[in-house]
């Protein structure tokens, strides 16, 4: 039976897999725009393909290198919630 707790814990557990996974393709977007942008104000260049271009390729870097780490951890969120849903329901 579907109670509030199993309810909460099911969209806890949910919220906390995506949260992971948008920090490992955020922060090292973050890093790289910060490097970027300290290296900006020090040169005094002001180039917006500047900023854009290096956090695109860390984005796309890090969802080649840990694509396969995502959707598996996707995968195992989604295999354990439908196998629990048989069991709330009835």
């Amino acid at each position: 039976m579907l109670t509030p707790e199993i309810a909460v814990d099911l969209i806890s557990h949910a919220v906390q897999i995506t949260a992971l996974i948008v920090c490992v393709l955020v922060i090292p977007s973050l890093i790289g725009g910060l490097l970027v942008a300290i290296f900006q104000a020090a040169t005094q260049i002001n180039e917006q393909m500047l900023s854009f271009l290096p956090r695109l390729l860390i984005t796309l870097a890090m969802l080649v290198v840990g694509g396969h780490w995502i959707l598996g951890t996707l995968m195992d969120l989604f295999i354990q919630t439908f196998r629990q849903a048989g069991g709330l329901v009835g």
